[in-house]
């Protein structure tokens, strides 16, 4: 039986969303995945990134990151998307390539892929909830199975309590608790033992 084949396809302006990427890559690893991580390319004009230090500094160092392609979604048996919270919903930059997947959908490409979602906001009401439930939107749209992290760890409730899937909040300098990648870690553990028991035929109730 071949390894679970994982995308995971981010968009992050000043590193929240990498970080969380970055750690569901290294628990989706550990549980014996073959990952692709990726990026949804930058839209935002060059003066708004300069204008901001940190917006520019982190595009710089993840510049080696790919920047995503419909192949990597259609190589992948599930993928995790992590999005920042832009005022209730998905940021542009993701949404963009999303709109774009047409092309597979079209060709039944989507259909039973293992997805879940994670995200980030500056504040513990600032629509963390409605961004991942209108990714969901488009992912049911695809056919594809979302696996939500619910309450199967503890570290869940640490993170906030967020069942839709992970989500952390950062102060005004992108600072967050670290304890919430456990959350980010548990939830990629759990998409990748749904997909192997799809792959594998199991019995998973």
């Amino acid at each position: 039986m071949s390894k679970v084949k994982l995308t995971i396809l981010y968009y992050s302006s000043t590193g929240t969303n990498y970080r969380m990427a970055r750690a569901a890559e290294e628990a989706a690893k550990e549980a014996g995945a073959e990952v692709r991580l990726i990026r949804a390319a930058e839209l935002a004009p060059a003066a708004a990134i300069e204008s901001n230090p940190v917006w520019n500094s982190h595009l710089k160092e993840t510049a080696e990151v790919p920047i995503a392609t419909l192949d990597d979604i259609g190589w992948a048996d599930a993928v995790i998307i992590s999005t920042p919270t832009r005022f209730g919903n998905v940021a542009a930059q993701l949404k963009q390539f999303l709109d774009t997947t047409g092309a597979l959908w079209a060709k039944g490409k989507l259909e039973n892929k293992v997805v879940s979602a994670m995200t980030s906001a500056s504040n513990v009401h600032g629509g963390q909830e409605a961004t991942i439930l209108s990714l969901y939107t488009s992912l049911y749209h695809w056919g594809a199975i979302v696996v939500a992290p619910g309450y199967t760890d503890s570290s869940v409730v640490l993170a906030g309590g967020n069942p839709y899937g992970t989500s952390l909040t950062t102060d005004m300098s992108g600072n967050f608790d670290v304890n919430g990648l456990s959350a980010v870690k548990h939830q990629a553990r759990r998409v990748i033992f749904v997909a192997e028991a799809l792959q594998k035929g199991w019995g998973i109730c």
